[in-house]
């Protein structure tokens, strides 16, 4: 399929016009990424405790660059209720999985176990108890260690830089803080809105998984609640992207991580809701202690306005950063990192201003 300013596809019987409807064609992250025009390469990778993590590649921007020479390597990892694919959903200028390539940076993007890209074990299967037996603390201590050993093993680098938004901002204070030697294989840690504990928050979603473990599981199921049926996925593609159900779609994710309609950009938000993962993780531990900084240079971003990660959470973090004071954003809620409509020219432009300062 090329590229057209103006395509219309038929999607489950229901007519959406332009790029989005492309969304629901393309199963793969590879296929996404090459929709745009950019390079696209996927691996996947193993943890020690048997876990096939995706990682997918964009090894440089839309234009190829003159210089053959390996270019310092990012690694994106999404948030709660997020996969890889959160990085490139809006437009390519708009998305910091594309600003990052184009910018001449080797962009790689994980997908935590339990996405809709890392459902495979080495012994179990995902339909088995087993295979969900894990929280934050598994995420960071195996995934990011085994993601950033890949890397900078197939890039043959010695560092570098990790954005790590909401989950992935806890998933790398836990896995900086508890090895040190992994902590010196990055040279630069951006923490977007990091769940490092969630005792001020006001998400009904946040306060739900905070119930005692055995309400909860009986409410939800032992480790897995597969909240995004093929059925549900179908019904979304039908009705939101009519102007009312979308605002209610819309809503959805204000109900979670805060309100704020203005810096949304309310044609896209089908693609948000048809790229969430297909299943919520159980068991989650949002109780995380970061002893010491461990990271050369750590820059905190967060929200006032923040339902999901309460700034006043975020600030317990404070006396351990020593390189940066922490950015803060009114008017903004915790998705606006990855799908605000200005998130590129207050987060993203500093973020690559940032690791340009310290190459």
């Amino acid at each position: 399929i090329q590229p057209s300013s103006y395509l219309l596809v038929q999607v489950i019987g229901l007519e959406i016009s332009g790029e989005w409807a492309l969304w629901n064609i393309f199963n793969t992250f590879c296929q996404l990424i090459c929709y745009e025009g950019y390079p696209s390469e996927e691996y996947e990778v193993l943890t020690e405790d048997g876990y096939y993590l995706k990682i997918n590649r964009i090894p440089y921007g839309r234009e190829k660059p003159t210089d053959e020479g390996p270019k310092p390597a990012v690694l994106l990892q999404h948030g709660l209720f997020g996969q890889g694919s959160n990085w490139i959903e809006n437009l390519a200028n708009n998305s910091l999985g594309f600003m990052l390539a184009d910018a001449g940076y080797d962009v790689w993007i994980g997908n935590s176990r339990g996405t809709t890209w890392s459902q495979r074990h080495q012994k179990f299967s995902v339909g088995q108890e087993e295979f969900w037996d894990f929280s934050f603390h598994e995420m960071g201590i195996y995934d990011l260690q085994a993601m950033i050993n890949f890397i900078l093993q197939e890039t043959g680098q010695k560092q570098l830089y990790y954005v790590g938004y909401s989950q992935g901002g806890s998933m790398g204070f836990i896995a900086f803080s508890s090895m040190p030697q992994l902590a010196q294989k990055v040279k630069m840690f951006f923490a977007l809105a990091p769940a490092v504990t969630v005792g001020h928050s006001k998400s009904p979603v946040v306060k739900m998984l905070l119930m005692p473990e055995e309400a909860l599981q009986d409410l939800l199921g032992k480790r897995e609640f597969r909240w995004w049926s093929k059925t549900m996925r179908e019904f979304a593609a039908k009705i939101c992207c009519y102007d009312l159900p979308n605002r209610l779609c819309a809503n959805a994710f204000f109900f979670a991580g805060g309100f704020n309609e203005k810096n949304i950009n309310m044609v896209c938000v089908y693609i948000y809701i048809n790229c969430c993962p297909k299943t919520l993780i159980i068991s989650v531990n949002l109780a995380i202690l970061h002893s010491s900084q461990m990271v050369n240079h750590e820059f905190l971003f967060k929200i006032k306005t923040d339902w999901m990660v309460d700034p006043k959470d975020i600030d317990m973090l404070l006396p351990h950063i020593l390189t940066s004071l922490p950015q803060e954003y009114s008017d903004w809620n915790h998705w606006d990192f990855t799908w605000g409509l200005d998130a590129a020219k207050h987060v993203y432009s500093e973020i690559i201003a940032l690791i340009g300062k310290y190459p």
